[in-house]
């Protein structure tokens, strides 16, 4: 009789929970209608602040060229669901730059405050086109303030296109240059006795120098200290540009930081007062002070005035019924299919670019490109849609961001012009493949795979020895992939295949290098690339539709609960696994694409690893 009571509980408890479930999932639906009611009806309206005072750009995270959740979502998400500043969120590049320029005209802007505390940086070419708009707006009339306890080198670099700049009397200027570092995983893979069949072609091409070493080729450390060098030129050459001092005086090198900071007894703020380096040494609650008498008292939030910059509406861009220009986005890796989250789906974008082909009030296509390449099918296939609108009258405009290597470029050729910013990462015009094989790793404990195979190219599994003819396959279409690559190129640059080889093989080349190669067409930015394209379509009036499928509620939820979920983890972890163990998963999360995006059909990619391993911060 007990064990039936527990049955008969253990029903209702099931028949509860079931319930409970349905309510909730009920909730949800009302909740998330809700929302889609009321972002149609915020989406057609504009506000503007109710009172006169500042734009506080208060960025959170990063600058990204296209975020994974939109920013209106963005926004609903932090009123929904609570804004968590330890969470790395995307900013869209376009929509911070768009902001400052409305504001600029905005007459119930007077002025910006940069609070950059939570501000996890971004690109150069991101960062240069942020200072573009900062610019803009100090040259309106309107000043420029930036506030804060320290500045890292990307904090720093917008907020030296301040006015003035506020620093705590304990902070400090971090300025330190720029490095790569990336794994290697070559004494790894041989303890686990895992076979890494590697095929390449370029003598630059160190994609997979991971898993056939454990440090870098004389050749790659050749290749990445001299873009490297240019970005940290680049970087100096800007910033000391906006604060009217030399580079040397900005960055002295080591020596002269240790000995500057010897002159002051180690303070650090006081050092960066003496450099020129700030202009104020200011507690933030003195420096709030100073931003009242600027801007006035707000009793309500007892704040100076201001609206942040997430909650200042821009008015929002034509749709895509209204455009005359068409922009599609090709940010991140490359991969085969459908788009996902951070990476380029090689199917959604040749659709994307197909709509803009066929759509005859289409003039023109601007290809935003910031990707250190991927699969070489996937390349092809958004490459081969790009000619089609190439080939039908329709110019094409590359306007290259961050990156625009290896598979990043391969899409690019098929335009009539190319811009690239002086600090883009380009070139890397090489191509390879990688198929890893266990069989030895089985066999020490005792596992063995056999069968038979009507031929050596069937009898292919990642649990056996990868048969000899598989092998000299692999390496023959590696060798032909390389050689459409260099044609590609050549053909599009008006080069013969032995100058495009010259300066191929995986080399990695900034915009400036590029355009001296005959790579690029101009330096430049977004704005130069809208330009030219008009011009190239002899349009008057530039009218931008943004071809790009923008994730929906139910994406942000998702985010949200995998965000939540990779916060609570690796607390957990900690209890359990030693530290240096969790930097190095950190590090091999950071390292992109090496693992989750090479998913092309016949394992050929065209990838620069070392593009995405710089760290500026």
């Amino acid at each position: 009789m007990r064990t039936l009571w527990r049955i008969i509980a253990g029903l209702f408890r099931w028949g509860w929970r079931v319930r409970e479930f349905i309510l909730n999932l009920f909730l949800i639906v009302l909740i998330l209608a809700g929302v889609g009611i009321w972002l149609q009806v915020s989406g057609s309206s504009s506000s503007e602040p109710v009172q006169q005072g500042a734009l506080k750009v208060d960025l959170t995270g990063v600058l990204v060229d296209k975020p994974s959740v939109s920013n209106r979502l963005s926004r609903i998400g932090r009123q929904l669901l609570g804004s968590n500043s330890d969470r790395l969120q995307e900013n869209s590049l376009f929509d911070v730059v768009d902001a400052i320029r409305q504001a600029k005209g905005d007459k119930n802007i007077t002025g910006i405050v940069l609070d950059l505390r939570d501000f996890g940086g971004g690109d150069q070419p991101s960062l240069q086109y942020v200072g573009k708009a900062l610019r803009e707006f100090r040259d309106s009339g309107k000043p420029v303030y930036a506030i804060g306890d320290n500045y890292s080198q990307a904090q720093y670099y917008l907020a030296s296109y301040a006015n003035k700049i506020y620093l705590s009397p304990q902070g400090t200027v971090d300025l330190h240059g720029f490095a790569t570092n990336g794994l290697y995983y070559k004494t790894l893979l041989d303890k686990l006795k895992v076979n890494s069949h590697v095929f390449r072609v370029g003598t630059y091409k160190s994609a997979v120098e991971p898993f056939l070493r454990d440090d870098m080729s004389p050749e790659a450390r050749d290749a990445d200290s001299r873009w490297i060098g240019q970005l940290w030129q680049n970087y100096l050459n800007t910033v000391s540009a906006n604060r009217q001092i030399t580079p040397e005086q900005l960055f002295p090198g080591a020596a002269g930081i240790i000995s500057g900071l010897q002159a002051v007894q180690g303070d650090t703020a006081k050092y960066a007062l003496n450099s020129k380096l700030v202009d104020a040494l200011e507690s933030r609650a003195v420096a709030d002070q100073e931003m009242i008498k600027t801007f006035g008292w707000d009793k309500q939030n007892n704040d100076y005035r201001n609206v942040s910059i997430y909650d200042y509406t821009v008015k929002q861009p034509p749709t895509q019924q209204d455009g005359n220009i068409a922009v599609v986005m090709a940010s991140g890796a490359i991969m085969d299919g459908e788009e996902t989250a951070g990476n380029v789906g090689g199917d959604t974008t040749a659709a994307q670019i197909r709509d803009a082909r066929l759509d005859p009030k289409i003039k023109a296509i601007i290809l935003r490109v910031n990707s250190p390449g991927g699969s070489v099918t996937a390349s092809e296939a958004i490459r081969e849609e790009l000619a089609a609108a190439h080939a039908a009258g329709k110019p094409v405009v590359v306007s290259m961001g961050g990156m625009a290597a290896s598979g990043g470029y391969w899409i690019s050729t098929p335009a009539d012009y190319i811009v690239a910013n002086p600090s883009t990462l380009t070139g890397s015009i090489g191509i390879f493949g990688v198929i890893n094989t266990v069989e030895n790793s089985l066999s020490t404990i005792g596992v063995h795979t056999d069968g038979v195979a009507t031929s050596p190219l069937a009898d292919v599994a990642t649990t056996k020895a990868l048969p000899p003819e598989v092998q000299q396959l692999m390496q023959l279409t590696i060798e032909n992939g390389y050689r459409n690559f260099v044609g590609l190129v050549a053909a599009s640059r008006h080069k013969t295949p032995e100058q495009i080889n010259d300066i191929a093989q995986g080399h990695v080349w900034t915009g400036s290098d590029a355009k001296a190669n005959g790579l690029v067409d101009a330096l430049g930015d977004f704005d130069d690339a809208v330009k030219k394209a008009a011009e190239l379509a002899k349009i008057t009036t530039p009218q931008l539709s943004w071809y790009q499928d923008d994730p929906g509620m139910l994406d942000l939820l998702l985010n949200q609960m995998s965000a939540s979920a990779s916060a609570i983890m690796p607390q957990a972890l900690k209890v359990w696994l030693p530290a240096p163990m969790l930097d190095v998963m950190s590090a091999m999360k950071q390292q992109p694409g090496l693992f989750d995006n090479l998913n092309d059909p016949q394992n050929r990619y065209a990838f620069c690893l070392n593009c995405g391993n710089v760290n500026p911060k």
